[in-house]
């Protein structure tokens, strides 16, 4: 990846400067939006918890099952944006190599996100917002 940083970070600096953007363009405050994007923000951040408590086969099964719907709706929501706007397409895979990271990375890999010193420049090199 080219740009330094959290990954985490640098996909959210994207997402508020789209933001911005977006409520300059419209003279708007993008309210719900915004809020969206805490929460997730808040979701991809969050650490696994290291229960003591282990899940039995069936209970892991269930587990998958509610992980899977939810997938299917993103898949869903992120290709039916995809299909009705083009420039939607093009936002999404331009700037893949921000997002992809935080949303693919494993346990272990969120980890190292947030414990990441504080002096981690959490700009977005080479990508601009004008």
């Amino acid at each position: 990846m080219a740009a330094e940083g959290k990954p985490d970070a640098q996909l959210f600096q994207l997402l508020s400067g789209i933001l911005q953007q977006v409520e300059a363009l419209t003279n708007e405050e993008e309210v719900e939006l915004r809020s969206k994007i805490e929460a997730l923000g808040l979701e991809v951040t969050k650490l696994p918890s290291k229960s003591t408590h282990h899940l039995n086969e069936l209970e892991i099964a269930k587990e998958l099952d509610k992980l899977s719907a939810k997938l299917d709706d993103v898949d869903e929501m992120i290709s039916s944006a995809m299909a009705a706007d083009p420039q939607v397409k093009s936002l999404l895979s331009g700037t893949a190599d921000v997002w992809m990271p935080v949303i693919t990375a494993n346990a272990d890999e969120r980890r190292n996100f947030t414990s990441s010193t504080a002096d981690d420049s959490p700009e977005v090199k080479g990508k601009s917002f004008n």
